[in-house]
C-alpha cells in the first residue's frame, strides 16, 4: 500500500512554503511576506477540501507587467550600474516608455535575492525624482559579509531583478512645515532626496530644509553634485558631519564652511536646531543605532519626538 497517494502529494507539492526570517525585510511593510504566505496558504486549504487545483491559478507569485505591486514581485530590467564609493552603487531599472513608479514621498520598495539557494528580502528607497519617467534609480551600499550584497554586487546591464511595494513613506504636504530637518546617516539619505526634489521643483512650497548627512569621510559622501546643486536653493542648508575627517584643510573651500568633523552629538544638534530657522520637523533615516541616538539629543534639544519622523 502506497503510504501517500499520488493526489496527496500533488496537493503537498503545491502547498505554499512558509517564509524563513531572512525573506522578512524587517521594515513593518503591509502586506508583510508573512501576511503573503498566510493568505496563500488559506487559499491553498479551500482549494484542497474542494480537490479543485483550479482555484490555485489566481496565485500570482510574480509578474511581468512592469507594475510594481505590494503583493506580488515584479521584473524589472537593469539599465545601468554607477560605483559612486568603494562600496556603494547607484543602479537605474528600465519601466516600459514613459510609466513612473508613481510612489509618494519617501517610500521605499522591497528587492528579493537568493543567494547560495536561501531566498533574502530588503527594503532599498528609490532616490530618482518622483516624476522620473521609464526608469527609477537605488542607491545601494555593498557590505562585505552581507547575503543580499552578495547577489546584488554580480548584477549588470541587462539583468532581470524583482522587486514588490511600494511601502512606508512620509505624508509630506507643501509648506505644512516651516523648516524640515533632515537627519541622515550614509545611504540613509536615500528617502530624503525626493522630498528634497518635490520642494525645490515646486516653487509654491517655501518650507525651509536643513540637511545633515553623516558620512566617515569626504569622498564616502554620496552624490556631491546633487546636494551641491539642491543647496543653491534660497531654502536649503546643506551640513556635513564627517566621523573619520581629523581636520577639514584638506576639503574643497566649498564644504568647509558647512562640514563639522567628529560625531554628531547633543553639542553639535543644539547648534544645529538653534541655527533652524524655524522650529523644525525632523526626518531621520540610519542605523537603529543612529536613530535612536538621534531622537535622544533632538529631545535634549527640546524637540518633542511628535516632531520627529524616523523611516
Amino acid at each position: 500500500l502506497q503510504a501517500m497517494s499520488d493526489s496527496e502529494q500533488d496537493w503537498l507539492a503545491l502547498r505554499p512554503q512558509e517564509p524563513s526570517p531572512s525573506q522578512c525585510c524587517g521594515s513593518g511593510c503591509q502586506p508583510c511576506i508573512y501576511d503573503v504566505y498566510e493568505k496563500e496558504l488559506a487559499q491553498w486549504e479551500r482549494a484542497k477540501a474542494m480537490q479543485d487545483k483550479s482555484l490555485l491559478m489566481g496565485k500570482k507569485e510574480q509578474s511581468s507587467n512592469s507594475e510594481l505591486n505590494p503583493d506580488t514581485f515584479t521584473a524589472f530590467s537593469v539599465s545601468s550600474v554607477e560605483q559612486l564609493t568603494e562600496d556603494t552603487y547607484q543602479y537605474k531599472f528600465e519601466l516600459p516608455g514613459k510609466s513612473s513608479l508613481r510612489l509618494s514621498l519617501g517610500q521605499h520598495i522591497v528587492l528579493r535575492g537568493v543567494v547560495n539557494g536561501l531566498e533574502v528580502q530588503r527594503a532599498y528607497t528609490p532616490i530618482s525624482p518622483r516624476n522620473a519617467e521609464g526608469y527609477f534609480e537605488v542607491l545601494i551600499k555593498c557590505y562585505e559579509a552581507g547575503l543580499m550584497s552578495q547577489y546584488i554586487k554580480t548584477w549588470k546591464r541587462g539583468d532581470v531583478v524583482f522587486w514588490r511595494g511600494p511601502f512606508g513613506g512620509f505624508p509630506y504636504q507643501p509648506n505644512k512645515h516651516g523648516e524640515l530637518l533632515m537627519l541622515a546617516s550614509g545611504t540613509g539619505l536615500a528617502p530624503m532626496i525626493p522630498i528634497l526634489q518635490s520642494i525645490t521643483d515646486d516653487e509654491e512650497d517655501e518650507t525651509f530644509v536643513t540637511l545633515v548627512g553623516c558620512f566617515p569621510t569626504f569622498d564616502k559622501i554620496y552624490l556631491k553634485p546633487l546636494l551641491q546643486d539642491l543647496a543653491r536653493y534660497w531654502n536649503i542648508r546643506i551640513f556635513y558631519v564627517l566621523s573619520q575627517e581629523s581636520s577639514l584643510e584638506k576639503l574643497p573651500q566649498s564644504y568647509q564652511e558647512n562640514t563639522y568633523t567628529g560625531h554628531l552629538n547633543e553639542d553639535l544638534m543644539k547648534t544645529i536646531v538653534n541655527s533652524c530657522r524655524r522650529k523644525p520637523f525632523v526626518l531621520i533615516c540610519g542605523s537603529s543605532a543612529f536613530n535612536e541616538d538621534m531622537s535622544r539629543y533632538l529631545k535634549s534639544a527640546g524637540i518633542e519626538e511628535d516632531s520627529c519622523f524616523v523611516f
